[in-house]
C-alpha cells in the first residue's frame, strides 16, 4: 500500500473555457461526483457542482528530502463556472492549495475571470493559468496571438496580490480525444510548483462534506476534504446542522480503503443508519467543534475590484464553508498602531469605504461586524467571503467585496453589549450669557428633554479655543453652566455672546444604554 501526499488544486474559470474536459485529460481516477455526471450538468452542458477527480505521479525530487511519502496525488477540485453559482464556487475554493485558472485563449478575460483570480489570491498560494483551446487559432498565427494574450494577462496579474511571484502560462487544447496540446508541459508546470502544504494533524477533526448518498447494504458515504485535523476508524463525528452524532464504520481515498486521515485528504466517511437526503453538503466535525451564532467579528480585506461602496448597515452575503447567509454589517476601525483585535479594546465606527481610487486602504485596518439573518455554523479562523449575489450577474462586474478571518463569534443576545464601537457625535450650542471671567452659560445645546447627567463634566470648546467644562443643567429648558478653569481668554467677554461653544463625544452603538464619553 502507498503512502500518498496529497495536493488539492481547484479548476477555476468562466463558463466553456473546458476545465471538466481539461480535469478528465487529467485524471486517471474519478470520484463519483467527477466529469458532469450529475444529470442536469449533462442536459444544460455546463458544470453545476463541484466534481472531484485525481492522478498520481512519482514524488518530485524537490519533496522528497521533506515527506517520508512514497508518492504525490493530485486532487482535482473542478468548480463550476456559470455566474450564478458563484457560492459553490466560493465554497470550492476554500479548499484547495494550488489553483489552475482556464481562459478561453480566444475570449481572454471574462468577468466570471476575473471573479476566480479574485478567489485565488484570497484562498491559496499557488497560481497557474491555462490558455485552452488554442487548437482554435490559425496554425500560422498561433504563437503570436498566445504571446499577445500572455502580456494582457500577465498585466492583469502583475495588479494583485500574486503579482509578486512568476506565474506560468501554459497553452493547452483538450478538445477532443485525440490532439491533445500541452498536457505534459501543464503537468510538468504543476509539478515545479508542488509544495508540501502544511497540515494541522492535531487539531480537532473539521471535514467539508460536498456529497453524499447511500450505498445499498453499507450505509451512507459522506464525501469531502479535511479542512484540519484527522480522523481513524471509529471516531465519534458530529453533523452540526442536525444536531446528531455518528461513529466512522469505514473510509476510503479515491476507491482505496484507509483506517486514518489527516488534514487536506479527500476522503470518503461512511456511517450507518443515516438518510443521505438531510445532508447536501455542510461541515462534519469532531464532536463539540464550533457553533451557530448569529454575530462574528472579521478583520476586512477590500476586494478593489469591487466597484461600490461598502457601507455599514448594508446587507451582504455571506459565505463561510459552503453556507451563505445574508448579514448586516457595521465596520469599524482602530486608531493607533496596533491592528490585532481584541474584543476588549474600542473602535471607531465607520460610515463607510469608498472604492474609487482606493490606493490608501492600506493605512487603516478596518474589521467588520455581521449580524447574520439566521444562524450559521462558525469555527474561529475560518475564511469568511462577503459579496453582493443579487447583482445583475450580466453586467461587467465583479460581486465580491470582502473577506477576511473569524475572529470571534457569538450566539448570545448581548453579545453587542461587549462590543465597544463609537461614533463620533458633535453638539453646537451658542454662548446665552458671560457670568463672569469664569464662567457662563449655553443654550441651543440641548433639548429640554435631553438628559443632561449624561453630559455633566465633559469638556467643550468655544470659538475662542478656550476648553470649559459642562458642570450642570440651568434651569429647565435645556441650558447649561460652563465653567472655563483658566479663565475666558479675551479683551472683551461680551463680545463673545452668542458665539458657538462645541461638544464633541463619542457615543458606543451597543454598549449598555448607548454610553457616552470623550
Amino acid at each position: 500500500m502507498y503512502n500518498a501526499l496529497n495536493i488539492n488544486i481547484g479548476i477555476l474559470g468562466h463558463v466553456d473555457s473546458g476545465k471538466t474536459s481539461l480535469a478528465k485529460c487529467l485524471s486517471t481516477i474519478s470520484s463519483t461526483a467527477a466529469f458532469d455526471k450529475n444529470p442536469q450538468s449533462q442536459e444544460r452542458g455546463i458544470t453545476l457542482d463541484l466534481g472531484f477527480s485525481s492522478f498520481t505521479v512519482p514524488m518530485l525530487e524537490h519533496l522528497k528530502n521533506a515527506t517520508d511519502k512514497d508518492i504525490l496525488q493530485y486532487t482535482l477540485v473542478d468548480c463550476p463556472g456559470h455566474a450564478s453559482l458563484i457560492r459553490t464556487i466560493i465554497g470550492g475554493a476554500q479548499i484547495i492549495d494550488m489553483m489552475l485558472l482556464v481562459i478561453d485563449v480566444t475570449k481572454g478575460i471574462q468577468t466570471q475571470t476575473a471573479e476566480c483570480i479574485v478567489i485565488g489570491e484570497i484562498t491559496c498560494k499557488k497560481f497557474i493559468v491555462v490558455f485552452n483551446k488554442v487548437d482554435l487559432l490559425e496554425e500560422e498565427k498561433r504563437e503570436q496571438l498566445i504571446n499577445k494574450m500572455k502580456l494582457k494577462v500577465s498585466k492583469v496579474l502583475s495588479t494583485t496580490v500574486l503579482g509578486n511571484q512568476e506565474i506560468p502560462i501554459v497553452a493547452t487544447s483538450v478538445n477532443n480525444d485525440k490532439n491533445f496540446i500541452g498536457l505534459d508541459e501543464l503537468i510538468n508546470t504543476i509539478g515545479k510548483l508542488s509544495f508540501i502544504p502544511e497540515r494541522k494533524k492535531d487539531d480537532l477533526f473539521q471535514f467539508a462534506v460536498d456529497h453524499c448518498f447511500a450505498i445499498k447494504g453499507q450505509g451512507t458515504v459522506m464525501t469531502g476534504t479535511i479542512l484540519q485535523g484527522s480522523v481513524k476508524l471509529n471516531d465519534a463525528i458530529d453533523i452540526p446542522t442536525l444536531g446528531i452524532t455518528k461513529k466512522v464504520k469505514s473510509m476510503q481515498m479515491f476507491r482505496k480503503p484507509v483506517q486514518e486521515a489527516h488534514q487536506g485528504d479527500r476522503l470518503g466517511i461512511c456511517v450507518t443508519q443515516f438518510d443521505p437526503k438531510l445532508l447536501e453538503r455542510g461541515i462534519v466535525c469532531s464532536p463539540g467543534l464550533g457553533s451557530f451564532v448569529d454575530y462574528a467579528i472579521i478583520d476586512a480585506n477590500i476586494i478593489k475590484y469591487f466597484k461600490h461602496s461598502i457601507e455599514s448597515k448594508a446587507k451582504f452575503h455571506i459565505t463561510i464553508g459552503y453556507a451563505t447567509v445574508l448579514a448586516q454589517i457595521t465596520i469599524f476601525k482602530r486608531n493607533g498602531d496596533d491592528i490585532a483585535f481584541d474584543i476588549e479594546d474600542k473602535y471607531q465606527f465607520v460610515e463607510s469605504i469608498e472604492l474609487d481610487g482606493f490606493d490608501d486602504v492600506k493605512y487603516d485596518k478596518y474589521f467588520v461586524l455581521l449580524h447574520f439573518e439566521s444562524p450559521i455554523y462558525a469555527i474561529n479562523n475560518s475564511i469568511v467571503i462577503a459579496s453582493k449575489l443579487d447583482m445583475d450577474i450580466h453586467k461587467n462586474t465583479c460581486r465580491l467585496a470582502f473577506w477576511g478571518r473569524l475572529l470571534h463569534y457569538s450566539k448570545e443576545k448581548d453579545f453587542l453589549n461587549n462590543v465597544h464601537i463609537y461614533n463620533y457625535k458633535q453638539k453646537t450650542g451658542i454662548i446665552d450669557r458671560i457670568v463672569d471671567g469664569y464662567n457662563i452659560i449655553v443654550k441651543n445645546m440641548f433639548k429640554k428633554e435631553t438628559d443632561l447627567a449624561k453630559f455633566v463634566n465633559m469638556n467643550v470648546q468655544l470659538d475662542n479655543g478656550d476648553i470649559g467644562k459642562i458642570e450642570s443643567a440651568f434651569g429647565q429648558s435645556g441650558k447649561v453652566k460652563v465653567y472655563i478653569s483658566q479663565g475666558i481668554n479675551s479683551n472683551d467677554l461680551q463680545s463673545l455672546k452668542n458665539s458657538n461653544v462645541i461638544l464633541t463625544f463619542k457615543k458606543y452603538l451597543f454598549t449598555g444604554s448607548n454610553k457616552l464619553s470623550q
